[in-house]
């Protein structure tokens, strides 16, 4: 398909206007489009945190260089701070100095300072009250009960 406006070169750009329930559409080349201000070549975003992570670099002390490895995955500091994630789990091992600066920098603290997870316990909060509900359960549904098993359910869903 050539372009609507130079009918010279191939239509890579096509445009769908809807204006009162009538559709024009404009099928143009790279070149028309530019004219028009359409932006037709796509740019691979920059990360965000490449740039921070590229001026963490700058002003710490060069502890490690760019060319620093993870053993397993071969990582290097350079390809975190352009795509500013890691290759693997051991990376953070590897690259811990760096990593430490870059979270005292951002966080204000190279540890954690908020609170903790606490795991359920084995005996569980609720345990006795749920096996009681749940027996209730099967005796309502077993005397055919159907609305008191409904709400003995939805009280074993809230403690769940």
């Amino acid at each position: 398909m050539l372009c609507d406006q130079c009918r010279e070169r191939d239509a890579v750009v096509h445009l769908t206007q809807i204006v009162n329930a009538e559709v024009t559409q404009l099928h143009l080349c790279e070149k028309c489009a530019a004219a028009k201000g359409i932006e037709t070549t796509v740019a691979m975003p920059k990360h965000p945190l490449g740039d921070f992570l590229h001026a963490v670099q700058q002003q710490s002390a060069p502890a490690l260089g760019d060319q620093t490895r993870c053993a397993y995955c071969q990582t290097t500091l350079r390809d975190f701070r352009a795509s500013g994630r890691l290759g693997c789990a051991q990376c953070y091992t590897a690259f811990e100095g760096a990593l430490r600066e870059l979270l005292r920098r951002v966080h204000g603290a190279a540890s954690h300072r908020g609170s903790s997870y606490e795991p359920p316990t084995a005996t569980g909060g609720h345990r006795p009250e749920m096996e009681t509900l749940r027996a209730r359960l099967q005796q309502a549904v077993a005397a055919e009960e159907f609305e008191a098993a409904a709400q003995l359910r939805d009280q074993i869903r809230a403690l769940e």
